[in-house]
This record gives structure tokens, sequence and C-alpha cells, in this order.
């Protein structure tokens, strides 16, 4: 299997998921980006949490 096939593999869920996930997924992706460029180590659960909170009202 090529490695283009697991990165699609990967994805799949991602790109099949509803777009109210798609929107919690974003968001979580870029804080944690933004976390790691900065090399914070803190944690991320409550800034998360908040995010899924928002996304369902």
């Amino acid at each position: 299997m090529s490695q283009e096939a697991n990165i699609d593999d990967v994805q799949e869920p991602i790109t099949s998921a509803p777009p109210e996930v798609r929107q919690i997924i974003e968001r979580v992706w870029k804080l944690e980006k933004g976390r790691l460029d900065k090399k914070i180590n803190s944690h991320v659960n409550d800034n998360i949490l908040d995010i899924i909170k928002e996304e369902v009202r």
C-alpha cells in the first residue's frame, strides 16, 4: 500500500464527517498547531472542551 493511500485512509473520517464535526476538528487542529508552533507545553483539554461546547450550541 502506498503512503498516499495511508494518508487518504487517515483523512477519510474527517472528510466524511458532518460539517459540525469538521468544524470542531479544524478548530482543535488550529489550537494544537498554534500551541506546537509556540512550543507551549500547557494542557489544552479545557480549550478543546470550550470549542466543543461552542460548536454544540
